[in-house]
């Protein structure tokens, strides 16, 4: 899997821009706010529909303009693939894959997969259990596109669940239909916690390897799956907390509410474990998400590493630039550092300056 090149128009701050990607290693450089993390951003959308950031749609448009267009060339399995997305303000966005208009997000998932590392990520282990659930939702996403309907579905189902529990406190005789959406979420529910407890087995299969690794063999790391309520239980305990769900007009037991886990030795690391090996874990973590996409589809994703190099001490960066060799990589940098010129070869250099990318400097 190749990204081949991508094109800009009306994006964040970019006007107009066109970029031709290297197979191997591609380093955008330029001073902060500049624009390279939009870039980044734009290549993540074409792959995943989503912004890495959480954005919302009418964010990633120029100030001042009424839509964005996007359009990437990614090469998989000797065949060019075009992926073109109108992005508008008020309105959902417009797919086409090779000029062929889709309708479900579905159908782009798995043609670009991609694996973004950022400043942001080293923190996934001691942040809120809702950054750990995006990284299980954003991964598996990529991989299955039976998980995506479930959790889309679910999703919406718990939205409009919320809302008739508000509903009820306006119009009591509405409470009768809450089991119709109960029957549904507990369905959907099930299912999801089915995938994660499947996916985080085999995550498992491949992360303490790798740790063993970064670590020296001196530390032995695991990842638990804490479900919010194990799949047995869901309908029951869904009954259980129905008064308490009307009382503050939100549903409180459910996937949504989930959480992994990383335990060294047996200690929760979340908790008590330092910045170091938090870090660790947090590397390992992704440099394991390489290996399970290679895994689950036998291709290799492009790698994204945003101005996260600076973030990491010697050690591990020596580790993460030794383990992605064989991987097609975009890499963002406020300079061409000393370590990335000695320990790193570099097929292909832009300088990003104001909305502005420059080939070959």
């Amino acid at each position: 899997m190749i990204l081949k090149s991508v094109a800009l128009s009306h994006f964040r701050n970019y006007s107009d821009m066109y970029m031709e990607f290297d197979k191997g290693t591609n380093i955008l450089y330029g001073d902060n706010a500049q624009g390279k993390t939009n870039i980044l951003e734009a290549v993540y959308v074409s792959g995943t529909t989503r912004s890495h950031k959480g954005s919302k749609d009418k964010e990633l448009i120029q100030f001042g303009q009424e839509e964005s267009h996007i359009r990437t060339v990614v090469e998989r399995d000797g065949l060019d693939y075009q992926i073109d997305m109108h992005i508008k303000k008020n309105k959902s966005k417009g797919i086409a894959i090779n000029k062929v208009p889709i309708k479900k997000a579905a159908e782009l998932f798995g043609i670009l997969n991609i694996v973004f590392f950022s400043p942001e990520d080293l923190n996934i282990i001691k942040n809120g259990p809702s950054e750990r659930r995006r990284f299980l939702d954003m991964e598996l996403c990529q991989l299955d596109k039976i998980y995506l309907y479930h959790l889309t579905k679910y999703n919406k189902i718990l939205n409009q669940r919320n809302k008739l529990l508000k509903d009820i406190n306006f119009k009591p005789e509405l409470k009768d239909t809450l089991s119709v959406w109960d029957m549904q979420l507990i369905d959907y529910g099930k299912k999801i916690i089915e995938s994660r407890q499947k996916f985080i087995a085999e995550l498992n299969g491949i992360v303490t390897n790798i740790h063993r690794n970064i670590s020296g063999n001196k530390e032995e790391l695991t990842i638990r799956y804490e479900p919010n309520i194990e799949e047995r239980f869901l309908e029951q305990e869904l009954k259980k907390n129905q008064e308490r769900d009307l009382k503050f007009g939100m549903t409180s037991v459910g996937p949504h509410r989930d959480d992994m886990c990383f335990m060294i030795h047996e200690v929760d690391i979340r908790k008590y474990g330092s910045q170091g090996q938090q870090r660790s874990c947090a590397l390992s973590l992704k440099l394991s998400e390489i290996e399970l996409v290679k895994k689950s589809i036998r291709q290799t994703p492009v790698l994204i590493l945003d101005d996260v190099l600076s973030e990491l001490d010697s050690s591990r960066q020596n580790y993460l630039l030794n383990s992605i060799h064989d991987i097609q990589t975009v890499i963002t940098c406020t300079g061409l550092d000393e370590f990335v010129k000695n320990r790193f070869e570099i097929d292909k250099v832009f300088k990003v300056v104001n909305g502005t990318v420059i080939d070959g400097v």
